[in-house]
């Protein structure tokens, strides 16, 4: 899996809002100190949640515009290609021009973490469907669903 900055904050705050939870059930409904503890972690639960949601999304909750999780935060995951551990290959260069790395790139964003990795090891790398798998420690047929989930995404742009 794809972990980005974005990625661990958000499972931070999940574990985060999870404690909450479980803080909140230990407390006595029928006690006013209770109580209000309990209102203050329903409060900060909520604040909580907005903040995974404004996160996963990319915008803020409720807004009808904005930006994609996918084109906010992992856009810099396409630029840093990190997420080949052990790819050792170093494919044979030429200078594309500006408009070709911007199609290029704007399809790539379309893809999900997963899509992408795999779409990328096999049309870029060569990769069979085994090898991506034992690469990104999935299925095979996980890696072929990815691929042509990218693929009809590809044909549609």
């Amino acid at each position: 899996m794809m972990n980005n900055w974005a990625d661990s904050l958000i499972r931070e705050y999940e574990i985060g809002r999870r404690d909450l939870g479980e803080m909140k059930s230990k407390l006595d409904p029928t006690n006013l100190a209770d109580r209000e503890d309990r209102s203050k972690i329903n409060s900060m639960i909520g604040t909580m949640t907005e903040s995974i949601e404004w996160m996963t999304i990319g915008r803020e909750p409720g807004k009808l515009r904005g930006v994609d999780k996918k084109a906010a935060y992992q856009r810099r995951a396409i630029s840093d290609m990190d997420m080949f551990p052990s790819l050792d290959v170093v494919p044979k260069e030429r200078e594309l021009e500006e408009e070709e790395k911007q199609v290029i790139f704007n399809l790539i964003a379309e893809l999900s973490p997963r899509e992408r990795q795999c779409f990328i090891l096999h049309k870029a790398y060569l990769f069979s469907y085994s090898e991506i798998a034992e690469e990104l420690n999935i299925g095979k047929s996980t890696v072929q669903k990815y691929i042509e989930r990218a693929k009809q995404k590809v044909k549609v742009q």
